[in-house]
């Protein structure tokens, strides 16, 4: 059970987040986070808006999850953090996805949840984690990188559903090393 208090600052503010495991009832909440990020468009590889139900199944209690983590704010939920097995990566890797809420935006959300996310994927003897980023989602790729991910593939030209064609950029994180030097 991972149940973590994080504090961070902004503009003076101090923001309290509690970070603990995501549960199938979250899902609701989630996915209007999620979905509003779909809405404003730009930053995630889905484009389509997903229900509580498909939510819950693609990143808390499905076939793939392996971990999902919540940051609760005194507002409700400020984001979550989900570590899965998605898309059959090599043995020793699971794939990380990240949303954070949009309005209002809560520093710290993302380098909270990654500390828990980080937590289970030593406890599970994870070796690599993937994230794979659009090029075009700039706050994404810093918000990685920043975490000590290190850019090792470019997905050239994939087509976004009203065909756009953009980059995805994976990225690895070497868990056991606490950073990807490549």
């Amino acid at each position: 059970m991972c149940n973590l208090r994080w504090v961070a600052s902004k503009d003076q503010e101090m923001v309290h987040l509690n970070i603990r495991k995501a549960d199938p009832a979250d899902a609701r909440e989630l996915s209007e986070i999620l979905n509003e990020i779909i809405a404003i468009g730009g930053t995630t590889a889905i484009e389509t808006p997903l229900s509580p139900e498909e939510l819950a199944d693609w990143f808390i209690a499905g076939e793939w999850p392996l971990t999902c983590h919540v940051a609760e704010s005194s507002s409700g939920l400020a984001g979550f953090q989900s570590l899965s097995l998605y898309g059959n990566p090599p043995k020793g890797w699971a794939d990380i996805a990240t949303f954070a809420r949009q309005n209002p935006k809560i520093p710290g959300v993302g380098t909270a949840l990654f500390a828990a996310t980080l937590a289970v994927a030593k406890e599970r003897n994870i070796e690599f984690i993937n994230a794979t980023i659009r090029a075009d989602n700039a706050g994404g790729l810093a918000y990685y990188e920043k975490m000590g991910f290190r850019t090792y593939n470019t997905i050239e030209k994939v087509p976004l559903k009203d065909g756009t064609l953009v980059d995805k950029i994976q990225k690895q994180y070497e868990v056991q090393k606490g950073r990807s030097d490549l």
